[in-house]
């Protein structure tokens, strides 16, 4: 795979110096144009053995770039947890905004390459992890985000005696170390036979990688910058990468056929009297206030989604839920509309920078679901964007519960009449105002359009990792016991597994 890097590649100073000027120009004026348009942004994933002169690269680009708009994305022992969190959380919360660039040292392909130099992942087990980061890579291009991946090649023999050179000697170097726990020759064949796979697993039509020979610096160095000034040429050239969020023309149910609402098979008669709900409920709590201060919790975590029609009664729920949980340990994210900070990044890295660390709670008042109900039902994204978002919600809940999250997703469903009904009473009574606004009221008017994507939300993303809960909520008193009963049955079954 990689034969020609396997040829002795070199360029010559006088040559490296008469490029050099106008390459750094050429480079520079269309990193101005990535910053104006601020359409997309770039991370620049560099790999390599250790010796093959990561540093040095890195380096070298900030000479050449405007720093201003540059940022280095460490990620140091990616085979170690990080800070109790899922594997992917530090690769989504240091995401560039549009209009900027990262320079990545040590990405998602470092564990699985790591394990599988080591010996501790097999084949079946490296691919499987290579077709989710294509989904994942995907995913990060179809939301803004230009991916540019570089392996520099040297021979495991050259690198070895190259890294031994930096670390002696009376000056000693500080070295790009990514692969510290790789120690034997066998271990280092092993990596470059596992890089060989990946190039051929992942190179992608949008995400291809680009394998340079390091034997050379300056042969290195200009060909990188070479590829750089054309991947930025690509992502700013006029018409290329259409604007991340388009106003498309509003979702319609189709009239064919009667719309299926998996809402309309609810009982919202069901009710509980004050004494038997007081009692229950005080019964949920505890169970969970004892669930959450076992030992076995510390490696868990608990991730908490509430949605449900406006008025539902979601906010006093989850105040029950706060009685029972240690106020340490726990946090609620109300999701408002996003702001330019989170606008200017594919739609999920608001709610990864939310996750905690395990042994706590996060409560999210609307979530990652608004992508396929109110932003598809809104018009607010294209057909193509919330319909490729429920593979990517199901990835993204698939990562945190093989961390050892336990996610639990409600539904709080009420009728129209109910609603209607919660709505006066919200106007007649001062401090409540707030919570009314006139988009409550014309939601009102797309009722069936909501309960069609609730009803495809549903079929698509409850999975054995994360189902749904529908609750019947037209009584509050059964709605939340039903909801802390669930948490509580969730955490219990999690903590004896």
């Amino acid at each position: 795979m990689f034969e020609s890097a396997k040829l002795e590649h070199r360029l010559d100073k006088a040559a490296f110096k008469s490029l050099e000027p106008g390459l750094r120009e050429n480079l520079l004026n269309v990193q101005f144009q990535l910053i104006d348009q601020k359409r997309r942004s770039l991370l620049v994933l560099i790999h390599g053995p250790d010796g093959a002169g990561k540093g040095a690269v890195l380096n070298r680009l900030y000479e050449w770039l405007d720093v201003r708009k540059l940022e280095t994305l460490t990620h140091d022992a990616p085979c170690r947890d990080d800070a109790g969190r899922p594997a992917m959380w530090s690769y989504w919360r240091g995401l560039p905004p549009f209009g900027e660039i990262g320079m990545m040292l040590g990405s998602w392909y470092h564990r699985p390459m790591c394990e599988r130099a080591l010996g501790k992942l097999g084949r079946s087990g490296f691919v499987s992890a290579m077709e989710d980061i294509r989904r994942f890579e995907a995913m990060l291009h179809a939301e803004g985000v230009s991916l540019l991946k570089i392996w520099l090649y040297l021979e495991p023999e050259e690198a070895n005696r190259r890294l031994k050179a930096l670390t002696q000697g009376a000056y000693q170097r500080p070295v790009v170390r990514e692969w510290a726990e790789l120690h034997g020759a066998k271990e280092r064949q092993r990596l470059s036979l596992a890089a060989e796979d990946i190039a051929r697993i992942t190179s992608t039509d949008f995400a291809p990688w680009q394998v340079v020979p390091a034997g050379d610096d300056a042969y290195r160095d200009a060909t990188i910058g070479s590829v750089l000034l054309e991947k930025l040429r690509a992502m700013t050239a006029d018409g290329a990468g259409s604007p991340v969020h388009p106003t498309p023309s509003p979702t319609r149910v189709p009239n064919a056929l009667p719309t299926f609402s998996i809402l309309s098979t609810l009982d919202l008669s069901q009710k509980l009297e004050k004494d038997t709900y007081e009692e229950q409920i005080a019964h949920e709590q505890s169970r969970i206030t004892r669930a959450t201060r076992a030992p076995q919790f510390d490696d868990r975590g608990l991730i908490l989604a509430f949605e449900g029609s406006d008025a539902a009664g979601k906010s006093s729920t989850i105040m029950r839920l706060r009685r029972a949980l240690d106020p340490r340990r726990f946090r609620v994210y109300p999701i408002a509309a996003p702001t330019d900070e989170e606008q200017a990044r594919p739609y999920l890295w608001r709610f990864w920078r939310h996750i905690p660390a395990r042994g706590r709670v996060a409560i999210f008042d609307r979530s990652w679901y608004g992508r396929v109900l109110v932003e598809r039902v809104e018009g607010l994204v294209t057909p193509e964007q919330w319909g490729r978002a429920y593979g990517e919600i199901n990835d993204f809940e698939g990562q945190l519960a093989e961390a050892g999250y336990v996610v639990v997703k409600f539904w709080l469903a009420i009728s129209q009449d109910e609603q209607m009904r919660r709505f006066a009473q919200r106007e007649s009574i001062p401090y409540k105002r707030f919570k009314l606004t006139p988009e409550d009221w014309r939601n009102r008017e797309k009722w069936p359009l909501y309960e069609a994507a609730v009803t495809e939300m549903v079929d698509r993303t409850s999975t054995r990792a994360a189902p749904w809960t529908l609750v019947e909520a037209e009584d509050k008193r059964f709605a939340r016991v039903k909801v802390l009963r669930t948490v509580a049955d969730r955490l219990e079954a999690a903590l004896s597994e």
